[in-house]
């Protein structure tokens, strides 16, 4: 039996970690893909598990919120890897909304029906055009297309949550200039 508090703890314990690395600032995009059934130990698809999920979500939420960084819930491929966001979020990045309600056992996956029900007012868009600023994937569920190139691996102290493999991301500016140039360490 998979413990629900100790997977609010680490998704919380996971965002801290990512957003101290990452230097976001108010109003970034964090995008989070989740496979509850590798949370679990299972082949990705297989087991879905919205209690999982709400407990995933009530770790990372919190999180995001305090630091005024915006949730981004990738859906699953059966959705195209569309993305719940706030409407706001769509409003301010002029994404381009779809029109599909993510379902855990159908299309979309338990994480991003999870964050769907829970938002203020939730609306999903086909991609993020690159925006995002961090994120975190737990368990090898593709979220590097959502953020803006470059992407850098972002190394935390955990490596699963519950027995998902998770991986961990942030952006950078891209380098330019050849070898007389001078960068900015701050943002690298």
């Amino acid at each position: 039996m998979t413990d629900l508090k100790e997977l609010t703890d680490q998704s919380a314990q996971a965002v801290r970690e990512i957003l101290a690395v990452a230097k976001l600032k108010k109003g970034d995009i964090f995008v989070v893909g989740c496979s509850t059934s590798e949370v679990q130990g299972e082949k990705i698809g297989t087991h879905v598990n919205v209690d999982i999920a709400k407990a995933l979500y009530d770790g990372i939420k919190p999180e995001l919120d305090k630091a005024g960084i915006c949730l981004a819930a990738q859906c699953c491929e059966h959705l195209n890897r569309a993305l719940v966001v706030d409407r706001d979020v769509c409003e301010r990045y002029d994404l381009e909304q779809v029109n599909a309600i993510p379902q855990p056992d159908h299309a979309g996956g338990s994480f991003a029906s999870v964050a769907y029900k829970e938002m203020q007012d939730p609306v999903l868009v086909e991609s993020l055009n690159q925006r995002a600023s961090a994120g975190i994937d737990i368990g090898q569920t593709l979220i590097g297309m959502h953020i803006h190139p470059v992407v850098v691996p972002v190394r935390i102290s955990l490596k699963k949550i519950g027995d998902a493999v998770i991986t961990c991301a942030r952006r950078r500016p891209k380098y330019t200039g050849g070898q007389r140039a001078i960068y900015d360490k701050e943002l690298m």
